[in-house]
């Protein structure tokens, strides 16, 4: 019979992970959870990239002319504070899930996870059970163990260069992209960073699997640090289980026994392959694999199921207290994103002067000075614009004043303004108006005319 370890050896514990971990499959509550969260978060981020909004597609990265479109809008460099802005969100969102619930990001939704268990089902769907799959790895090569492992390696592939494709979608547009690289008309550059990011899904999720997040993943290594007695972690009630040992079913458990029968279902099912009736462990990531396979096993032996199960000592603070730090930080993030949001404009103008010359005087005798406009539709359909000038009393604009930029252009337009000299002012502040001709919103930008002294 296998002895628990004190206390004071099992607080953090690593494992020998040198060998190849073969996952038990298992079915349960926490397993259909999963599967449907994955489910809806893999049809996100497959289809996302086949939606269109206005005739385009509706999300788009175009990296070499470094531009976002999403829904409408373009986003230009100078608007990727709302990025920075997210993921903080996202950070602070993730940090106050793993105080409450540990790390459940790990086992529910993070991509390396999705992957190794669809890589996983498939190795399972072709070489059978998990001891069906060790017995295959330590027989001798023949026949039909390379047929079974060229059909495990080229399913991998096949869901590795899909993964691949669907990620490029969004970065090349969609309803070209598959036709164009299967018939051999891509460019070397979709080709190349096509292959290089199935080559890393395929080993991530098929050979590397979870050594990603014993030994490569940072959040691993840091997210003790948020937890607190309060966290709902995977735990053995090690009170009801002690001392554990094998027995027979539909008969009466011995008296010196725990409910735990040992049957190891919770160390096959687990997908860092650790033992969690040896206390919490850095590499758990909370998936609940090993609580639908103990609550199965206590069912079979008319056991109370929860023997392992999500828990957490009661917090000594009020559920204020307990919320208000990350809970202020995400409300402070969500507002400075809604702020960006307010303050964002679909039209940009600046403007700077020539640098040759502050101003010079024209054939008519009037004091000329020129500027160059920056001028961005952050629009995917064609803006009209009327230029006009603010401050500057009988002032004479060179230069078209009407403008037409095409869907998510950005181009210079040089101007001069003239007009008399103003022997009293060194300078006079002004500010140029560009107007939407259809819509009559504006933006504007300031700067000064500089006169004869």
């Amino acid at each position: 019979m296998q002895q628990r370890p004190a206390a004071e050896q099992i607080i953090f514990s690593t494992k020998d992970s040198s060998g190849k971990i073969y996952i038990r499959e298992q079915k349960g509550y926490f397993q259909v959870i999963r599967r449907s969260i994955n489910t809806v978060l893999m049809l996100i981020f497959v289809c996302l990239p086949w939606l269109n909004f206005q005739g385009q597609q509706a999300i788009q990265l175009d990296a070499a002319q470094q531009r976002l479109y999403i829904f409408g809008r373009v986003l230009l460099p100078q608007d990727f504070l709302i990025f920075a802005l997210l993921f903080t969100l996202a950070a602070f969102a993730l940090f106050y899930l793993t105080k409450l619930y540990g790390r459940i990001w790990c086992g529910y939704t993070c991509p390396q996870t999705v992957w190794t268990l669809m890589f996983v089902w498939l190795e399972r769907r072709i070489e059978g059970s998990h001891n069906q799959s060790k017995a295959l790895d330590n027989a001798p090569w023949h026949g039909a163990k390379l047929s079974k492992k060229l059909a495990k390696h080229s399913s991998w592939l096949l869901l590795s260069l899909l993964t691949s494709l669907a990620f490029i979608a969004y970065f090349v547009p969609a309803r070209s992209l598959y036709a164009d690289f299967f018939s051999l008309n891509s460019s070397g550059t979709v080709y190349g960073w096509v292959g290089f990011f199935a080559l890393c899904t395929y080993v991530n999720a098929g050979l590397i699997r979870e050594k990603m997040c014993l030994h490569m993943c940072p959040y691993a290594r840091f997210q003790s640090a948020m937890f607190e007695p309060a966290t709902k972690i995977v735990a053995y009630d090690a009170q009801r289980g002690e001392q554990r040992g094998a027995r027979k079913r539909h008969s009466e458990k011995p008296a010196a026994m725990g409910d735990c029968v040992d049957c190891q279902l919770c160390v096959q099912v687990c997908p860092v392959g650790i033992d969690i009736r040896y206390g919490m462990q850095y590499e758990c990531i909370n998936c609940g694999l090993c609580i639908d396979a103990c609550d199965q096993t206590m069912r079979q032996f008319n056991y109370p199921v929860g023997l392992i199960r999500y828990q957490g000592e009661v917090s000594t603070q009020t559920a204020w207290q307990r919320h208000l730090g990350y809970g202020s930080a995400i409300l402070l993030t969500v507002l400075a994103m809604a702020a960006w949001a307010y303050q964002w404009q679909s039209t940009e103008l600046s403007i700077s002067r020539d640098r040759q010359a502050m101003y010079r005087v024209n054939s008519d005798g009037l004091t000329e000075n020129t500027f160059t406009l920056t001028l961005s539709n952050k629009t995917q359909q064609p803006r009209h614009y009327q230029l006009s000038i603010a401050g500057l009393a009988g002032a004479e604009l060179k230069g078209a004043a009407q403008i037409t930029l095409k869907p998510a252009e950005q181009r210079q337009h040089i101007i001069s303004i003239a007009m008399p000299e103003q022997a009293a002012e060194v300078y006079t502040a002004f500010t140029l108006q560009l107007t939407d001709a259809e819509r009559g919103d504006s933006v504007s930008a300031a700067s000064r005319f500089y006169h004869v002294r």
